[in-house]
C-alpha cells in the first residue's frame, strides 16, 4: 500500500475558503497548514477523517486482542472455527 504525502499549504493561502474546502473534499490525503515553514494544523474532509478514525479504532482493537492473547495465554481461533462455533451455538436462535 502506497502512503501518499500530505499536501502542504501556507497559512496565508487560507483566505480563499471556498477553494480550500474544495481541495479538502477532493483530496485523499490531509492538508498540512504551515506557518513560517513549520506545521501548525491539519485539515481534511469528514470522509477522510472518518476513514482514518475507523482504521485507528480497528488497529487499537487488534492490538488489544493481541495483548490479551499474550497476557492470558489464550489460543487464537481461526475465523472459520469461530463462525462454525457460533452457528452451532445460535443456529435458529434470534439474538
Amino acid at each position: 500500500m502506497i502512503q501518499h504525502l500530505p499536501k502542504i499549504l501556507p497559512v496565508n493561502e487560507l483566505k480563499n475558503t471556498s477553494s480550500i474546502m474544495k481541495t479538502c473534499q477532493e483530496s485523499s490525503v490531509p492538508i498540512v497548514i504551515t506557518r513560517n515553514g513549520y506545521g501548525e494544523a491539519v485539515m481534511m474532509s469528514i470522509k477522510l477523517y472518518e476513514e482514518m478514525f475507523a482504521k485507528m479504532q480497528a488497529a487499537s482493537l487488534i492490538n488489544e486482542s493481541l495483548n490479551d492473547i499474550e497476557e492470558n495465554d489464550a489460543k487464537p481461533v481461526s475465523g472459520t472455527d469461530f463462525f462454525d462455533a457460533m452457528r452451532a451455538k445460535y443456529d435458529g436462535k434470534r439474538v
